[in-house]
């Protein structure tokens, strides 16, 4: 018989227990029971829980790309910063530099008061990339690659010849050596192996740097006890406060509640979910899709005021018109935001697009929308200074059966034949850009120094394409 429910998960489950439809896909009907010890009987027995998912976590990794290509950086402190400047943070620290208690977020100044030896290398983020796209392909070699989950993380799905605990170390302990052979000695990684990508991920936080930590069926939920709820994805401040109202103050309270308590607990639908993946149960994914793509830039302190700002947002722009055509999508609205110095206070608004992925087009949209940031920044007491201008496209649909234009044909003034015609050139951009470089073709006037510092960066969650360091 499966593994069941400890004793302490307060009797029965009921059918109306189970919250997640998908959840009943792995529970009989017939409601299989066992009798336990300590009078507490009917307790629902568990589906088989096998090792499925082995999750690897690339360890400091964008420093370890600079002592890779830099061995005078190797073993000793480093962090990534987007300047070498004091006034801004570290984007990634190495394991040297992670012992001294500096981490992604501390400011430059601060990395530096606390070590003396401290060596700052500027970010590299298309040789981030490039590192990725090399580390994904030597996994592949070893096992199919289920999940990108980000720059420095993957998920991968055990198959029934690969889930012995045996097994799968011996595959961890070949992808991490093949890594470090055919990448690069300074790629060390941490990887966790479980029954479901949640544990699994949980698992490769363990042991740092260069781990290994397999969460097996028997030693679920118990093994998780000595943990915070904070090391859980998806727990952060808010729901542990949630929580904590309800009278669960650690991992053991959670797990010892039943499925349907739990999930009332957490709240919102499908709350019960996190029960039973602590337990080693794997649940379908729900299906996510991209809903927006935008950009967003921290304007230097002698770029604020109102013309650098349309300058920089119209690049902006550009470049989330660019990814939308890459990407095969379409927009419908337009929003244009921004955070003011003085109070760093937020500022919004939107506007609705026809369908498109037109850069022509959104451009137009964003020249009606500025005239209503620069009257607010203007109205301020110290006059337009705007800290940070982010472009974000939203409502997105997939171009689907595109057909060609009745009105192509037309003279190009002609207003039918307008939004074809700037289409075709948005498109031809893109080529020019990716054949010879970001900026070789452009709209509109570009003015040097930071107004033109609007290219590609990492966001930890989100990998971008080769072809996005063009735009």
């Amino acid at each position: 018989m499966s593994r069941a429910v400890p004793a302490s998960a307060l009797g029965a489950v009921p059918r109306s227990a189970i919250i997640d439809p998908a959840v009943e896909t792995f529970v009989h009907d017939s409601r299989e029971k066992c009798e336990v010890k300590l009078g507490i009987s009917n307790i629902l027995a568990f589906p088989p829980r096998p090792l499925r998912w082995l999750f690897l976590d690339l360890n400091s990794y964008f420093a370890s790309v600079e002592q890779q290509l830099d061995p005078a950086l190797r073993g000793k402190p480093v962090i990534v910063a987007p300047v070498d400047a004091d006034t801004t943070v570290a984007i990634a620290a190495s394991v040297e530099a992670k012992r001294y208690g500096i981490s992604t977020g501390t400011p430059v100044w601060e990395a530096k008061r606390k070590c003396r030896d401290i060596l700052i290398a500027p970010a590299r983020h298309e040789k981030y990339v490039e590192f990725h796209d090399a580390i994904i392909a030597e996994i592949w070699k070893h096992i199919p690659v289920t999940h990108v989950c980000s720059i420095d993380e993957v998920a991968c799905r055990l198959l029934d010849n690969e889930n012995s605990p045996e097994a799968a170390v011996a595959l961890a302990k070949r992808i991490k050596a093949g890594i470090r052979a055919q990448v690069g000695e300074c790629l060390t990684s941490s990887v966790g192996i479980a029954p479901n990508r949640l544990l699994a991920k949980l698992a490769s936080d363990l042991q740092k740097p260069d781990g290994l930590v397999v969460f097996t069926a028997d030693q679920l939920p118990h093994r998780l006890y000595d943990l915070k709820l904070r090391e859980i994805a998806g727990i952060g401040a808010k729901m542990e406060r949630r929580l904590a109202q309800d009278g669960i103050l650690d991992i053991r309270q959670l797990c010892e509640r039943r499925p349907r308590d739990a999930g009332t607990a957490w709240g919102g639908t499908n709350g019960d979910r996190l029960w039973y993946l602590l337990h080693g149960v794997e649940l379908p994914e729900k299906p996510t899709q991209s809903r927006t793509i935008g950009h967003s830039h921290v304007l230097s302190p002698s770029k604020r005021g109102l013309e650098p700002t349309r300058l920089t947002a119209r690049r902006l722009a550009l470049k989330a018109a660019s990814r939308l055509r890459r990407k095969g999508y379409r927009s419908r609205l337009l929003v244009l935001h921004g955070k003011f110095e003085d109070d760093k206070s937020n500022w919004r608004a939107a506007i609705k697009l026809p369908s498109t992925q037109d850069s022509f087009v959104i451009l137009s949209a964003l020249d009606t929308l500025f005239p209503r940031l620069a009257e607010a920044g203007r109205a301020r007491a110290g006059g337009f200074r705007l800290r940070m201008v982010g472009v974000t496209l939203c409502e997105i649909e997939t171009v689907e059966g595109e057909q060609g234009s009745l009105f192509a044909a037309l003279d190009p003034d002609d207003p039918l034949a307008r939004e074809t015609r700037t289409l075709s050139l948005s498109r031809a951009m893109d080529r020019i850009n990716e054949k010879f470089g970001r900026h070789a073709v452009s709209v509109g006037p570009l003015n040097g120094g930071r107004i033109d510092a609007v290219g590609t960066k990492i966001a930890f969650g989100r990998i971008p394409d080769l072809d996005e360091f063009h735009e």
